[in-house]
């Protein structure tokens, strides 16, 4: 297991419910760092952990930054917002990054905080094909945020009632777009 705080610095003792929006942040851009704002603003999240994925299982390594220029620019990114950090606990854990290990380890590092995963509704419609995805629903709290033509409302209400749709703004761009040069101007 990871050195407890090695990458975080120490953790205040008053934060008792933190969210985990995870990623690639290939490249981080407004829409993550805007998504984390309003999750801050609208629920009782109190601090939000970017956890950068070195692999995720279901997405092609080759179309990926190194990860420390991921994890550079996600920093750069949020030292300004007190209540957004970056973590690389991932990076620390084998590959591929499967949440539910990433989870574990949190729990055992931190076990008086209560950690809130945060999806996007594409990720919904694919949450069956996360490994060990109930034992994700059974011990943590799912938070989905939408996402611009994935509608997820149905499959919430009948398949996964425990996850928390939230009404959050949708932020049209994606890492994707950035990387092809369609949206420059919305790197942060």
């Amino acid at each position: 297991m990871p050195a407890q705080d090695k990458w975080m610095g120490e953790m205040n003792a008053s934060i008792k419910r933190v969210g985990l929006l995870g990623g690639s942040f290939n490249p981080i851009h407004y829409g993550h760092t805007g998504l984390a704002n309003y999750v801050l603003e609208n629920t009782d999240i109190q601090q939000i952990w970017l956890m950068v994925s070195p692999q995720n299982p279901l997405k092609r390594r080759a179309d990926l930054m190194p990860d420390d220029v991921r994890l550079s620019l996600a920093r750069k990114a949020v030292a300004s917002m007190p209540n957004i950090k970056v973590c690389d606990i991932e990076m620390q854990l084998p590959i591929p990054s499967y949440t539910v290990n990433t989870l574990a380890v949190l729990r055992q590092m931190y076990p008086n905080v209560d950690f809130t995963l945060i999806i996007g509704s594409d990720n919904v419609l694919c949450f069956n094909k996360w490994y060990k995805y109930q034992e994700i629903l059974d011990k943590h709290r799912v938070m989905v945020y939408p996402r611009p033509g994935y509608d997820a409302t149905e499959l919430i209400s009948t398949k996964y009632p425990s996850m928390m749709l939230i009404d959050a703004p949708q932020f049209n761009i994606s890492s994707t777009e950035i990387r092809e040069g369609k949206a420059e101007s919305s790197i942060i």
